[in-house]
């Protein structure tokens, strides 16, 4: 029989690694609506307002699925990790009623006006609709994070025993809100998501042109044109952004987390000059299996893991599993972190390379450009999902860093309870994301929508001389 634990760290992965996709696309969009619409009243141009409708389209649709699949993500608290729930609530459950009640309240309500209200509210109402979208969607991952970053570092604390059971309260909001994670989480995690929707957005412009649907001097072309200028634009800042600020994070990491750092460069011996694995094999094919294998062949890089550890230095020392109480799946942390950094060295040199063909004029002409696009176009979400596999699996056996273990927070329900909602979950989240994506695949086979025209006042005259390539 399944142990609970197991079954219920299963569910609650499933869960997150398909909800994560919807709140990745609904901020990365934000973004670049909030651009569309700004640009859509202060030109005028026709083209700014298609680019708005289209993308809006898909916003939408990844804020509904992303609320019904989140909302389920916090039930699971009190049904699979009651203890922990009952332990940590005053921590953790505050920002997440916090979120509720600020955050996804001020996305909720002005998306109505955002979405169905352009011909029924003045411009500047519907500007600020726009920010007031966006503020609110980054205002939730601004609260989800804070309460994750916490069991990561924990402050701002105290245990004390209420009914023989130990009870974590807050003694310090601004220490535990602000929590030493926080920041580097906020800042890596938003920027992923804009990297991710300028990928996706590249990637589908790149379809259409590779299909001939933006090679002729047609609306639809400028449109879609115009949508892969955009995106590369984006993708040329937060794709270098990522990668610098990802190397800072993982020092961050070692100084907070060694554990996790250590499971990241599959250390268990304390040592120095640790080389930087590319690829590392189990020596005894009876380990191939095992996610706790010690004994490895690797190719990598002399000193680099302990040069990414200290900032500079290759032979500074990194501490070895075997100092610390458990380990995580070592493999399953070692080789999501590759994916991650591989992902994101790929996004820059796409980045750079679309950028230079672009220089050379012939950013519509390169059909191998327009198949790597392509073939990226949801690699950004690949390497959100890996980055927080190494984020929560690092973490175990901890379920708050150093405080509560993750078996000593699962709930008191038997193997069989668990397996068989972790069973249901599976089968409802795969039907609900194939959903998602045949809906989102529609509309983008489907086109940018016609041109409007709107009887609102305006506030501002669209200026003489301005295309819709401006």
């Amino acid at each position: 029989m399944i142990d609970p634990t197991i079954a219920s760290r299963l569910q609650f992965a499933v869960t997150t690694i398909v909800h994560i996709i919807f709140p990745v696309m609904s901020m990365g969009l934000a973004p670049f609506l909030i651009y569309f619409t700004w640009k859509e009243i202060r030109t005028g141009e026709p083209i700014y307002e298609r680019l708005r409708r289209f993308w809006l389209r898909i916003f939408a649709i990844s804020f509904v699925v992303g609320t019904v699949t989140g909302i389920v993500l916090e039930f699971e608290f009190g049904t699979n990790f009651a203890v922990f729930a009952t332990a940590a609530g005053e921590l953790f459950g505050g920002p997440l009623a916090v979120e509720g009640m600020m955050a996804f309240m001020l996305e909720a309500t002005f998306l109505g006006i955002f979405a169905f209200g352009r011909d029924r509210v003045s411009d500047r109402l519907y500007m600020v609709s726009a920010v007031a979208v966006g503020v609110g969607t980054w205002l939730s991952a601004v609260w989800i994070l804070i309460a994750n970053s916490w069991m990561q570092t924990p402050a701002g604390y105290e245990v004390v025993m209420q009914s023989g059971q130990p009870i974590i309260t807050l003694v310090d909001p601004v220490a535990a809100y602000l929590n030493p994670r926080f920041p580097w989480m906020y800042v890596h995690m938003q920027n992923s998501a804009v990297l991710s929707v300028a990928l996706f957005m590249a990637g589908v412009a790149a379809y259409h042109v590779w299909i001939g649907d933006a090679t002729a001097d047609t609306e639809n072309a400028r449109f879609w044109r115009k949508t892969m200028k955009i995106a590369l634009v984006v993708l040329v800042i937060s794709a270098p952004f990522q990668v610098l600020h990802g190397d800072a994070y993982g020092r961050h990491v070692y100084e907070t987390q060694p554990q996790k750092f250590a499971a990241m460069e599959a250390v268990w011996e304390t040592e120095s000059y640790v080389p930087e694995y590319i690829i590392a094999v189990p020596t005894s094919p009876d380990d191939l299996l095992n996610p706790n294998a010690k004994e490895l062949f690797g190719i990598g890089i002399p000193g680099g893991a302990s040069w990414l550890a200290s900032g500079g230095d290759p032979n500074a020392e990194i501490t070895g599993l075997n100092e610390f109480e458990g380990a995580p799946p070592v493999a399953i942390v070692f080789w999501s972190f590759r994916a991650m950094v591989g992902l994101g060295f790929w996004f820059m040199l796409l980045a750079f390379w679309a950028a230079f063909r672009w220089w050379e004029g012939k950013l519509f002409t390169d059909d191998l450009l327009h198949k790597a696009l392509m073939a990226s176009s949801l690699l950004g979400i690949v390497a959100v999902e890996t980055g927080w596999i190494v984020t929560e699996v690092g973490r175990q056996p901890w379920v708050i860093q150093g405080v509560m273990k993750t078996a000593d927070g699962v709930s008191d329900i038997t193997g069989t309870e668990a397996l068989i909602t972790l069973v249901g979950f599976v089968v409802v989240y795969s039907g609900l994301l194939a959903l998602y994506s045949y809906v989102v695949f529609r509309i983008i086979r489907a086109g940018p929508p016609g041109i409007e025209t709107h009887d609102a006042d305006t506030d501002t005259d669209a200026p003489a001389g301005v295309t819709a390539d401006d």
